[in-house]
């Protein structure tokens, strides 16, 4: 089929004048020109046809063999040239200098009903960036990125997407859990989508190496293609664009807080300039609400990117992409207003958030106590966060002494809420109960409400590893029923409410059922 194809990163950008793809350190350049590694013997394994229309592509060329080729490395477009992106980054608070695309190439940029998009291959092979790596990706991480995205998506979280996840035929060799036992897994590719894919690393890379030059052509560029409304001759236009990314920026941590998402490798490199949620590696849903959790083996010391941090994280990734910034303005000031107003901000939004999960719709001066006090009863033993809130929306006015039954569901172990911890509970929500005197909505109305805002069913690690696990034996249908299932995740759909459970034991412990490497 015919695709609105274009070049605009390429054509307006400078690019790497070696042609050759070996590793080396790329200057003065966005990016450099590189093939997908061919496949030995592709098979697709399931397509997002969500997706797909959103880029204007029907069934028919989702089932092809040009559509097979083109995401499985095989085969490039006429007037394509695929490349791979530039960039550095800060990986768990330290500069780590040029990172730039290892394994992720750009096949081509399109256009449908008026917007922008670019297609890439994650898993497609080495690229001038790889280091030490091979550029490829495994099965099992390549199911949890599919799956993932399409399901932050269809929560209403931003997010790039997925477009297709295919089989490559080849084997990849992985030490899974860093621990010198390498093995052979199957290769996969996901053809990932967004509007662009750029970081916050993309511009840290030239301030670092002052190329203030290539900074300001890349930053122009972003704001023609991406913030084409702030466009004026000023230096503050650039102040602009950095407040407009720090408010992209917040809205996603936000509802990341809100869903109980866990991204887990928030470096600079994994911060996109649109605020969208990118590079799903080891993340998780909590499963007992725990803000000390992180879904991430390697940060598991420090847990610098645990949950209750994220929201820290964001505004400490953003000062250093004020410091890369600040060459083409040279103030101060402006960029630390912004800065101010990211942390003024996420307290209003994070009330306005929980409020929103608890049914209120009018403000109250006690509601960060009524939130506060409610922390604190969730951290009295270990509570699923996705079924807590989802059951206390069946909460009557007037009837706050069966509160608790209601969300007993949720406790992994209900025995452990001793007579004390139950009396804590009951006092909650009388308040709770007492404050919602306060609202004008009815009980069915709140109901109605709050099962907008606390999804029924998230993407637990368990789940996915059950479809990897069964992917792996050449069977593809829990990637089916789960992709089916997250696609409406604030619905009942009751032919899916075995998945509506809390983590069973069995995966407390078990290997991607809990906390993951960053192992591809």
């Amino acid at each position: 089929m015919e695709l609105n194809i274009s070049n605009n990163f390429i054509e307006n950008l400078p690019g790497d004048p070696i042609i050759n793809n070996y590793r080396r350190q790329v200057n003065g350049a966005c990016y450099s020109f590189v093939y997908p590694k061919s496949t030995a013997s592709p098979e697709m394994i399931h397509t997002s046809m969500s997706m797909a229309k959103t880029l204007g592509m029907d069934a028919s060329f989702l089932n092809s063999k040009e559509f097979l080729e083109m995401v499985t490395g095989n085969k490039v477009l006429p007037h394509t040239k695929p490349y791979a992106m530039c960039y550095g980054g800060h990986q768990f608070g330290h500069w780590a200098g040029q990172l730039g695309d290892g394994r992720a190439i750009n096949l081509f940029e399109m256009a449908h009903n008026n917007k922008q998009w670019t297609v890439q291959l994650k898993g497609a092979g080495e690229t001038p960036y790889s280091r030490s790596a091979d550029g490829l990706a495994v099965l099992r991480s390549s199911i949890r990125e599919y799956l993932c995205s399409e399901a932050m998506h269809h929560l209403g979280v931003p997010t790039t997407r997925a477009l297709s996840l295919a089989l490559t035929g080849d084997e990849v060799l992985r030490d899974m859990l860093y621990d010198g036992n390498s093995a052979y897994e199957k290769g996969a590719i996901v053809t990932r989508v967004a509007p662009s894919f750029l970081r916050f690393g993309s511009y840290e890379i030239f301030a670092a190496r002052e190329d203030h030059k290539t900074l300001k052509i890349l930053v122009d560029f972003t704001i023609k293609q991406h913030f084409s409304h702030l466009e004026n001759p000023s230096k503050h236009v650039y102040v602009q664009f950095f407040s407009e990314v720090a408010k992209r920026t917040l809205d996603m941590i936000v509802h990341w807080q809100r869903v109980g998402f866990v991204h887990g490798v928030m470096n600079t490199d994994n911060m996109s300039i649109l605020g969208l949620t990118i590079d799903y590696g080891p993340y998780g849903w909590l499963e007992g609400f725990d803000f000390g959790w992180t879904p991430n083996t390697t940060d598991s010391q420090q847990k610098r990117y645990r949950y209750g941090n994220q929201p820290n994280i964001g505004l400490w990734n953003l000062y250093q992409l004020a410091n890369a910034l600040y060459p083409l303005v040279e103030e101060v000031e402006p960029f630390e207003a912004v800065l101010e107003t990211y942390k003024t901000n996420f307290e209003i939004k994070s009330l306005q958030m929980m409020r929103s999960k608890l049914g209120l719709q009018l403000e109250d001066e006690k509601d960060n106590s009524l939130i506060q006090a409610l922390e604190d009863c969730l951290l009295l033993s270990e509570t699923d966060m996705t079924i807590f809130f989802r059951n206390l929306s069946n909460f009557k006015r007037g009837k706050a002494s069966e509160g608790l039954k209601i969300v007993t569901d949720a406790f992994y172990i209900p025995t452990e809420i001793s007579a004390e911890k139950a009396q804590q509970w009951k006092d909650w929500f009388d308040r709770y109960d007492f404050r919602l005197e306060k609202e004008t909505t009815s009980d069915d109305q709140r109901q109605e409400q709050m099962n907008r805002i606390n999804p029924k069913y998230v993407l637990r690690n368990y789940m996915a590893q059950l479809a990897i696990d069964e992917a792996n034996k050449g069977n593809y249908g829990i990637i089916d029923e789960l992709f089916e299932m997250l696609k409406k995740p604030y619905n009942e759909q009751p032919q899916y409410q075995k998945w509506f459970a809390k983590r069973p034991d069995w995966a407390r412990h078990k290997v991607g059922c809990s906390m993951l490497s960053c192992s591809s």
